[in-house]
C-alpha cells in the first residue's frame, strides 16, 4: 500500500470544531438578547404572552434562531425565571451586605425585594406566582426557595445577634415572603401605581409590617425602614 507522504494517521482524523472567543461572545450576546426580549414581554403581558414568535420579533431575529438556543417555550421560560431570580437575590444580598449590622441587613434585604418587586410588579408576579406549565414549576419553586433561604439567613443572624426574639426561622421567612408577594405584587395587591412616591411608600409599609411581625419594636422598625433607599 502506498504511503501518504508527510501525513500520519492522526492527520486523517477530523478535528473537533473549536469555537473562537469571538464566536462564544457572539452566541452569549444573542442568548442574552433573546432572554431580554422574553423578559420584556413577560413584564408587559405575563408569562402567557411569552411565545417564541413574539420573542423572535421583539429580539429582531428569526423564530428558528430562538429554537436553536431554546428548543421549547418551557426551556426559555425556565431560563427567564432563573435570570430574574439571580438578579433579585443579588440585589437583596448587595443591599444587606452594605448595611452596618444584622438587623439593618434584614431590613435592607426585605426592602430591596419589596421595592424591586414593585418596580417590575407584572414581571415578578409572572415568575413567582402566575400559573404556567407544570414543567416550569420547578424553576419557580427554586426561586421561592432561594428567596426564603436568603430571608432565613438574615433572620437567623439577627436572632444570633440578640436583635430578634427566638422563633421558627423557616416559618418566619416563609410568612414574610408570603406577605410581600400577596401584599405587593399579586393581582389582589392594593399597590397603587408605580411612580416613585407610591412605590417608596408601599415598600416601606411592607418592610415595616415584616419587621414588626418578626418582633422588632415599632420605633426601632420605623428607624430601620427610614434608612432604606430605593434601588
Amino acid at each position: 500500500m502506498a504511503c501518504l507522504s508527510g501525513l500520519n494517521h492522526h492527520s486523517l482524523i477530523p478535528m473537533p470544531y473549536r469555537r473562537t472567543e469571538n464566536v462564544v461572545r457572539r452566541l452569549a450576546a444573542r442568548e442574552r438578547t433573546i432572554l431580554a426580549a422574553a423578559t420584556s414581554i413577560a413584564g408587559e403581558g405575563g408569562m402567557s404572552a411569552v411565545q417564541i414568535a413574539a420573542v423572535a420579533e421583539r429580539a429582531g431575529i428569526a423564530a428558528g434562531t430562538v429554537y436553536r438556543y431554546f428548543p421549547s417555550k418551557s426551556d426559555l421560560v425556565r431560563d427567564l425565571v432563573a435570570a430574574v431570580a439571580e438578579h433579585d437575590i443579588a440585589a437583596m444580598r448587595a443591599a444587606a451586605d452594605a448595611a452596618p449590622g444584622p438587623l439593618s441587613a434584614l431590613a435592607a434585604a426585605i426592602f430591596a425585594f419589596a421595592a424591586g418587586s414593585i418596580a417590575k410588579r407584572r414581571l415578578t408576579w409572572a415568575v413567582i406566582g402566575e400559573a404556567v406549565d407544570p414543567e416550569v414549576d420547578a424553576a419557580r419553586l427554586g426561586f421561592r426557595n432561594a428567596l426564603r433561604a436568603e430571608l432565613a439567613a438574615r433572620i437567623r443572624a439577627a436572632i444570633a445577634g440578640g436583635h430578634l426574639p427566638d422563633q421558627d426561622v423557616a416559618l418566619a421567612a416563609a410568612a414574610v415572603l408570603g406577605a410581600l408577594v400577596e401584599g405587593l405584587i399579586s393581582p389582589r395587591a392594593a399597590t397603587a401605581g408605580s411612580d416613585d412616591g407610591n412605590a417608596l411608600a408601599a415598600a416601606q409599609s411592607a418592610a415595616l409590617l415584616a419587621l414588626r411581625a418578626l418582633g422588632v419594636i415599632d420605633a426601632r422598625a420605623r428607624g430601620l425602614v427610614a434608612q432604606c433607599k430605593m434601588p
